[in-house]
């Protein structure tokens, strides 16, 4: 990451214009070792565009690149929930002026490999991730091809401007999922994708959604923004008390169960409420190692479908136009901002759960 040397303005001198020579960035040598540099701006090529960075999610993936887990690869700038201004230009590049507000989709196949030649692009061998194999957002300025890039409206914020990114994973999500019209659904955990999914779960086919959380800020904001139609708190100390009182008020269960939580105790409980014919949405993220342990003859006597979403390709613009109708509702779910020199705080804030979501933000 550090052997780039310029920034390749694409068609003309004065796009240069206001550009520093070096930028900062938050970059990791290796695994949970990480320190704020001054590197030079990445060089952009004739289908590229540069991004300066205002504002950057921090998602749960990024902990587990924190610890060197998925695609992370060093020298790593993490951050894959990024918005900003088009600062230079390629010279095919005429569709998106300098100066236009972007959110950046992160994933980029290579389409040629196995999967992408037979229409899995997500599922890309070779995937090209911004913010963990290539340098993400966790940057003042940060390199996109322009297919990437999506103009946004001037009047969004920059931190509901972030959402965009993990709204699109739920959008895939919804797209996976199949709702049928009057559905009931329930959703274990509400973070913040939590949050983005149950809205669009609802507009989507459920007639009744049930969101299951234990207590904290994130279940009082879902609560506040009205977004499911009932509410059931976990309690840490006696789980099951309210998981067999839910069991019990549902009989015949769901027709979709969606696991968000990325807690394995919660998705090898999750199938007891799935109704015969029903599914099984594994949407939270795990360690590779972990193991749970299911009744394959549960599955097999109640047809029960189990399917993942893994993240988002290609989304952005559909759940744009959610968020340029005003049905998809962002504000809020940002709660606290940092800056790259405050990462490690950022990082503990973010473990220990206290706040919906966190964001780096720039100048």
């Amino acid at each position: 990451m550090t052997e780039t040397t310029s920034v390749s303005m694409g068609r003309g001198k004065s796009q240069r214009d206001g550009l520093p020579e070096k930028m900062k960035a938050l970059q990791y040598s290796e695994a949970e070792k990480f320190a704020v540099v001054q590197i030079d701006l990445p060089t952009i090529g004739d289908d590229d565009v540069l991004v300066k960075i205002s504002a950057c999610g921090v998602c749960g993936t990024d902990l587990h690149y924190h610890k060197g887990e998925f695609l992370a690869k060093w020298p790593l700038i993490p951050g894959h929930e990024a918005t900003g201004t088009i600062a230079a230009l390629g010279r095919t590049i005429t569709h998106l002026p300098l100066g236009t507000r972007v959110v950046a989709d992160p994933m980029q196949p290579c389409l040629t490999c196995f999967h992408c030649t037979r229409r899995k692009p997500l599922l890309c061998s070779n995937m090209t991730a911004f913010g963990g194999n290539v340098p993400g957002g966790f940057a003042e300025y940060c390199r996109y091809p322009a297919r990437l890039v999506h103009a946004i409206p001037d009047d969004l914020p920059d931190l509901e401007a972030a959402l965009i990114e993990p709204a699109a994973c739920a959008a895939h999500g919804i797209e996976r999922m199949g709702i049928e019209v009057g559905s009931r659904v329930l959703l274990f955990g509400c973070g913040p994708t939590g949050i983005l999914l149950a809205q669009l779960v609802k507009m989507n086919g459920a007639a009744h959604l049930t969101i299951a959380s234990k207590g904290g800020p994130k279940l009082d904001l879902a609560r506040d923004m009205k977004i499911a139609d009932e509410y059931v708190t976990i309690s840490d100390a006696e789980p099951h008390v309210q998981m067999s009182a839910l069991a019990s008020s549902n009989p015949y269960g769901f027709d979709i169960v969606i696991e968000a939580t990325g807690s394995p105790a919660v998705l090898e409980s999750s199938l007891e409420f799935v109704r015969k014919g029903g599914k099984l949405v594994v949407y939270g993220v795990y360690d590779d190692s972990v193991k749970i342990s299911w009744s394959p003859f549960r599955i097999w006597e109640h047809e029960i479908t189990i399917l993942a979403s893994f993240c988002s390709m290609g989304h952005m613009p559909h759940v744009l136009e959610y968020v340029n109708s005003g049905r998809l509702r962002l504000k809020g779910i940002v709660s606290k901002t940092f800056r790259i020199e405050e990462w490690a705080e950022c990082l503990e804030v973010v473990r220990d759960g206290k706040i919906v979501k966190a964001a780096i933000v720039f100048e």
